[in-house]
């Protein structure tokens, strides 16, 4: 007997022995429900059996025998029945557990998330991928038909999924595409560290999604709740189901706030904000504004995070304006880094050092933001260098620019497509599934070695279209990634380091060293953050005009 703890109300386990009901009572259970039909093992006592020897021992029992594979709508409904009269708590048993596990999880549909249910089922050693369409329906059985079925379906219309189905549609036209995303809005995110730097205005950076979706493809305005990638199946909230051929997967990267123990009571007040989101960063420039003294605190969590500069870009940025406004003098700026350098790759190290000097800022190595007293202007750290047990400090602040810790979307991790880390597990070069030939990846999402930014899913939209155009005329892949990625570095107000890389941390430069040397800050890289990118963005990327983006044919070898 090996119970495995669901939630604090119930755990499940394969098959129990008389002899296992004594440990049960040792163990704190109250009840039982037995899941396994009488007769269906030689090696199982009946429920009989157990109900006397666990009336003997204080201990309810209930018998909801179940069919394997034959678990009905009925039956997860007085299985929530039993949960609810049975004191708790309770043991549910099967032969292997997993009819207790499926129970337990069409019980619960209506009251917490499929993802959750998924997450939680998992971590016991069940996997539910069976019943997604069930849990999303409400733990209902729902009817087999598709709602919708399209040739290519694209999950995300952030930068990456509306690039990539631009550049699809410039290769063809007439190709039936549907894309899926609940949002109303589109952000320009790369733009928000210059509005937290008073470059930008907040609206700049925002268009309805309506006017970006290209011409002729269907946007299907609704969540992900699940993938049946072996029925080439997306499930959407609600248990609608799209079908597809061919699937891309790039919802983004989830901002993981409630991470930090205090952060989201005092977001936008208290002298705490952040750049990662649109309504806070001009609150980021108001504050740097106001701040004439004191220690101003800015964050970096544990990789991967989306932009890996943009921590560092805020503090410079802030730097420089109280370096113009004469308060830098009495601002104690302190950088802490939950990792273990300034920049990953060390060729621009150097140019960004000379502004942490220039700005007199601190550099805090292996320092984890994990608690944030907004009121009383307190924040906690947990300090890990290597070889060194963990060590909690705390640090007043008067100004704290944070960077969230980042994960990957929860329906993400909890699907099939998902890697142990659970990020979409894909080829690097071809950005094509390991194990679904029929589904790519990219942006923010996919598990590639390379710095996520919308720079990098310029250049991959193009290779998965290449690849996916290929794949639709029964050829191997056609184009490969080299990990691509640029992070212009706002060192000051008129000035970049314009770091731009691929995998390995080898430098890609786009331009020659005469008109921007990425190594060292230059007007020129500030004038291309500044007036190019936007509309490069806008009406280039987000259209199947791949300026600069040109994919990488493989190798004839």
């Amino acid at each position: 007997m090996d119970p495995k703890k669901i939630s604090n109300a119930i755990s499940v386990s394969p098959q129990i022995l008389l002899s296992d009901i004594a440990k049960l009572k040792k163990l704190g259970f109250r009840s039982i429900i037995c899941n396994r039909p009488d007769g269906e093992g030689a090696d199982q006592p009946t429920f009989k059996e157990i109900e006397t020897k666990a009336k003997a021992a204080g201990l309810q029992a209930r018998y909801l025998p179940i069919v394997a594979g034959k678990v009905q709508d009925q039956d997860a409904d007085d299985f929530a029945t039993a949960l609810r009269d049975l004191p708790g708590p309770t043991l549910a048993y099967c032969r292997t557990g997993t009819r207790s596990a499926t129970l337990w999880s069409l019980s619960m549909a209506e009251n917490m998330s499929l993802p959750d249910i998924l997450a939680t089922t998992k971590a016991a050693g069940y996997d539910m991928a069976g019943v997604t369409r069930r849990i999303a329906n409400g733990g209902k059985t729902p009817s087999t038909s598709a709602d919708a079925s399209h040739d290519i379906v694209i999950v995300g219309a952030g930068a990456a999924g509306i690039a990539v189905a631009a550049s699809l549609k410039s290769r063809s036209s007439g190709l039936d595409i549907a894309i899926i995303d609940p949002a109303d809005i589109h952000y320009y995110q790369p733009g928000w560290t210059m509005v937290g730097g008073g470059i930008f205005k907040a609206e700049s950076t925002a268009k309805t999604m309506g006017s970006l979706i290209p011409r002729g493809v269907h946007w299907i305005k609704s969540a992900v709740a699940a993938f049946e990638p072996k029925d080439n199946a997306v499930i959407l909230d609600g248990c609608r189901v799209v079908q597809y051929k061919r699937l891309i997967v790039c919802p983004g990267i989830k901002l993981d706030w409630h991470k930090v123990e205090g952060l989201v009571e005092t977001l936008g007040k208290n002298g705490v904000t952040s750049n990662y989101r649109y309504d806070l960063a001009p609150y980021t420039w108001e504050l740097v504004q106001g701040l004439k003294r004191g220690r101003a605190i800015f964050t970096q969590p544990p990789m991967p995070i989306k932009c890996a500069g943009a921590p560092q870009k805020a503090l410079y940025l802030s730097g420089d304006a109280w370096f113009r406004n004469g308060a830098l003098k009495d601002i104690d700026i302190q950088f802490n880094n939950a990792g273990g350098v300034l920049f990953g790759v060390k060729d621009y190290v150097p140019a960004l050092n000379k502004y942490i000097e220039k700005y007199n800022a601190s550099l805090n190595f292996f320092h984890n933001l994990v608690a944030v007293d907004g009121a009383a202007k307190k924040a906690w750290f947990d300090v890990a260098k290597p070889d060194t047990p963990v060590e909690r400090v705390e640090m007043d602040f008067d100004m704290m620019h944070v960077c969230p810790p980042q994960t990957a979307p929860d329906f993400i991790r909890v699907s099939p497509l998902a890697d142990a880390a659970g990020w979409v597990d894909v080829d690097q070069a071809t950005l094509r599934h390991k194990t679904y030939e029929n589904i790519w990846s990219l942006g923010d999402v996919m598990n590639a070695p390379n710095a996520k930014t919308a720079a990098a899913a310029r250049v991959q939209a193009p290779t998965v279209a290449e690849n996916v155009i290929a794949d639709i005329a029964g050829k191997s892949p056609v184009a490969m990634y080299n990990g691509y990625g640029s992070c212009p570095l706002t060192v000051e107000r008129g000035k970049i380091v314009l770091a731009e890389f691929g995998y390995g941390g080898t430098l890609l430069p786009s331009f020659p060293k005469f008109i921007i040397d990425g190594t060292k800050p230059t007007r020129a890289a500030w004038f291309l953050k500044e007036k190019m990118l936007p509309p490069i963005y806008w009406k280039a990327m987000l259209r199947g005009r791949e300026w600069l983006a040109t994919p990488e044919k493989v190798s004839a070898e």
